[in-house]
Formats: structure tokens, C-alpha cells, sequence
């Protein structure tokens, strides 16, 4: 009988990235020149983006007619940064709604930390 091979376990604090694991990921795009530079889009519209750190921005993004704020681990390959599979994007509501928040978020924070 054959040796069971054990199941690698991925933490949440894990910060390697595969790459994007989107089932419509983004079409490609040109070398990106400066990365903490707001950046044009495909369509001609700003795209305004901030870095967190390293490779993880905050971008305010318009798709398909709707703002979103996306917080999102990037990668590189070939040249080109593209957006991780590690990340969320949240409709004007939700980011509406987090910033309500805020307050109480900072409190538990002072709290806990």
C-alpha cells in the first residue's frame, strides 16, 4: 500500500499568488510605466490607483458603467503587472457603507492593538 501524501494547507497570512484565478480575467494591456502614477485605462478613461504596499493597490475602477474600489494583490509576468486572484472589489454601497464604519473599525483596533 502507497504512503498517503499530505495536503499542503495555505494560510490566510499566506502572501504568494499563483496568479489570477478569475474565470474572466482582464484583457491584456501594454507595459504599465509607472505603478503609483495615475494610469490611463484601454478606454481612454483615468484609472486612479494608490499603493498599499509592494503589490497592492487600491484602484478606483469603472466597469461596465458601475464604479467599484478594488483592493488587490498584483503580479508580474512578461513585464506586465496583472491583478491576483487575492483581492476585493466593492461596489459604491458597500465602500459607502465600510466608510460609516470607520470609526467603530479604529475603536475595536485601539481595543484589540
Amino acid at each position: 500500500m502507497a504512503p498517503k501524501k499530505s495536503k499542503r494547507t495555505v494560510s490566510s497570512d499566506d502572501t504568494s499568488d499563483s496568479g489570477p484565478d478569475d474565470r474572466n480575467p482582464p484583457p491584456k494591456k501594454s507595459k504599465q510605466t509607472e505603478k503609483k502614477e495615475t494610469k490611463k485605462s484601454t478606454s481612454n478613461e483615468e484609472e486612479h490607483s494608490w499603493v498599499l504596499e509592494r503589490n497592492r493597490f487600491v484602484k478606483v475602477r469603472d466597469f461596465k458603467g458601475k464604479l467599484y474600489v478594488d483592493i488587490r494583490e498584483f503580479y508580474e509576468k512578461d513585464g506586465n503587472l496583472l491583478p491576483g486572484k487575492k483581492g476585493i472589489s466593492l461596489t459604491m454601497q458597500q465602500w459607502n457603507k465600510l466608510l460609516d464604519h470607520v470609526e467603530d473599525i479604529k475603536d475595536s483596533i485601539n481595543k484589540l492593538g
